[in-house]
């Protein structure tokens, strides 16, 4: 096959990937599972209030449009399979391709060698069931494990138009995890988790956020690091750094001219992250050149909208 086929074959593949994440509504569903001691319940308990606070305020996430199940719930808001799947199931009716479902697991996970599982109230769901329950949902899915053993959930979810990130990447690692504490800080401290200073979070951007952190964590006590997260989007990075959990720009500007050019930055970068994951199978020079073509036009655009604002 020559190269110039080849590149094509990748640009056709490239192009079959999903739009960047406008989405027009976004939902979440934070499950707080079984804490298992005094000491985990009040930490979960801090994350998830934080997470909430944060999705609300920092991303301009509807109230009514996160679900929040906790051990220590009331009846209808207790972490339990019950609750889960009839969320989970009452959620497919009201979203559509153009939507995004944040799904984030805090708390403690199992693996006998055969199934992952996490830890709820009652009878626990492991990889399986949560695929089940989670099938045939039309949005963009951005799946979050934090907890132990979670790597089994990644290859179980994995999917076109899905995100999923575990705090762990095998079966070795089985101690309670510190990736929660940073992913939920990454997206509280958008200026320093912000690699590109764009003024926007990507999803690839808060998750490289924790786990920087998480090394960072263990290297500071100079002890052996017992999590490693990992990600998973089908598309060696692209959905999850095209994919941001707040409203873009252009649906919450008044002015028109303005909310077109952001409109056209955000396609832009988009499209520079696609041509970076398809360099490899491009002719020599013709990367460099598409590069330098985008980049000058992003430039332009953020140059006007500098002026605009």
């Amino acid at each position: 096959m020559n190269l110039a086929r080849t590149a094509l074959l990748a640009m056709l593949a490239v192009a079959a990937l999903p739009a960047p994440a406008l989405a027009e509504e976004r939902f979440a569903v934070i499950v707080s599972g079984v804490s298992g001691s005094e000491k985990f319940a009040e930490a979960q308990k801090g994350w998830v209030s934080s997470l909430v606070s944060t999705l609300q305020k920092g991303f301009g996430f509807a109230a009514d449009r996160i679900t929040a199940l906790s051990e220590n719930g009331t009846a209808p808001t207790s972490a339990t399979r019950e609750n889960l799947t009839r969320t989970l199931a009452a959620l497919k009716p009201r979203l559509t391709a153009d939507d995004t479902l944040l799904v984030v697991l805090i708390g403690h996970g199992t693996f006998d060698g055969t199934v992952a599982k996490f830890n709820l109230v009652g009878p626990d769901m492991d990889s399986k069931e949560w695929k089940a329950a989670l099938d045939g949902n039309p949005a963009r899915l951005v799946f979050v494990n934090t907890t132990s053993s979670s790597f089994q959930f990644v290859p179980a979810l994995a999917g076109k138009n899905r995100i999923v990130i575990a705090a762990t990447d095998s079966a070795a690692q089985k101690y309670a995890t510190m990736f929660p504490q940073y992913f939920i800080e990454a997206l509280d401290q958008v200026a320093n988790a912000d690699n590109d200073k764009n003024g926007r979070l990507s999803v690839w951007e808060a998750f490289t956020y924790a786990g920087q952190a998480v090394k960072q964590a263990f290297d500071s006590k100079g002890t052996l690091v017992t999590e490693r997260s990992i990600i998973d989007d089908g598309s060696n990075g692209v959905l999850a750094k095209t994919t941001f959990l707040d409203p873009p720009p252009a649906a919450t500007s008044a002015n028109a001219a303005l909310a077109g050019l952001e409109k056209r930055r955000i396609t832009l970068e988009t499209e520079i992250e696609q041509l970076k994951g398809r360099k490899g199978q491009m002719p020599a020079g013709q990367y460099e050149e598409e590069f330098e073509r985008l980049a000058i036009e992003l430039a332009k655009i953020s140059a006007q909208i500098r002026s605009a604002k």
